[in-house]
């Protein structure tokens, strides 16, 4: 490891440490108990919830792949014992894989919103962007598998990712929305979201959720995107004539 990723490595383990120290946040375990362990009782060397722990802050610290969370595990196994027991000290990246690939997606969301929304209350008027991204190497080539693309939701004023959800392809992040908000407390919260997601049941969604939203609007919506063409062209003639008088 060089000396500069060390120190982003401490830098991030810092911030998870406030994290922790928040009183009013949920912790980790609290979040994620919930879970069921997907493993046979006699196949049980390690915690659920070590594993679990251990991951999450390896990616939160910017770990890449099982390798990497493993690693992050036995340069920060004296600072991860503050929280959990490692009775049989760090797994292997092939028996974090194993079990994470057997947590349903669904139930681990949930539990990572419901963690998210602890750590920082929302604020009248803050900022969400919802924002469609495909992940960087994501494509299999050999297993025939295409890119992965996820919606999330990004609270910019504290800088903290609230949740998301996966679709099958970009042109999916339509149904998509409405599945992310519902896991979502954004009342009073600004919503902004760009042209794929200015849909009428979108918006209606952020308004049962009691939110504001700022949509762009594109062709896609060909019909509006006129009518304020319009409305602005007006306004800026009846602005420079009444100049003029």
């Amino acid at each position: 490891m060089t000396r500069a990723s060390a120190y982003k490595l401490t830098q991030k383990t810092e911030i998870l440490t406030n994290f922790w120290g928040k009183s009013e946040a949920l912790s980790l375990q609290e979040a994620f108990s919930s879970l069921e362990d997907p493993r046979i009782e006699r196949h049980k060397k390690h915690n659920l919830l070590d594993i679990l722990i251990l991951t999450i802050c390896a990616v939160i610290s910017g770990a890449e792949g099982w390798e990497a969370i493993e690693h992050f595990g036995k340069e920060k196994e004296q600072w991860l014992r503050q929280w959990i027991a490692l009775e049989n000290g760090i797994p292997s990246h092939d028996c974090i894989a194993r079990v994470i690939a057997r947590i349903e997606p669904e139930k681990l969301t949930e539990c990572f919103v419901r963690w998210a929304r602890s750590l920082s209350e929302l604020s009248e008027g803050e900022v969400v962007a919802l924002d469609g991204k495909t992940a960087r190497c994501s494509y299999q080539r050999k297993n025939k598998l295409g890119a992965i693309h996820r919606v999330s939701a990004w609270a910019s004023g504290v800088g903290l990712s609230l949740g998301q959800v996966k679709t099958a392809e970009k042109s999916n992040e339509i149904t998509a929305i409405p599945e992310l908000l519902e896991l979502l407390e954004i009342k009073g919260c600004i919503i902004t979201i760009d042209a794929m997601g200015c849909q009428t049941d979108i918006a209606k969604k952020i308004i049962e959720k009691q939110a504001d939203y700022v949509l762009a609007v594109k062709d896609n919506q060909k019909l509006l995107h006129e009518a304020i063409r319009d409305y602005f062209d007006v306004a800026i003639s009846d602005a420079a004539f009444y100049r003029l008088v």
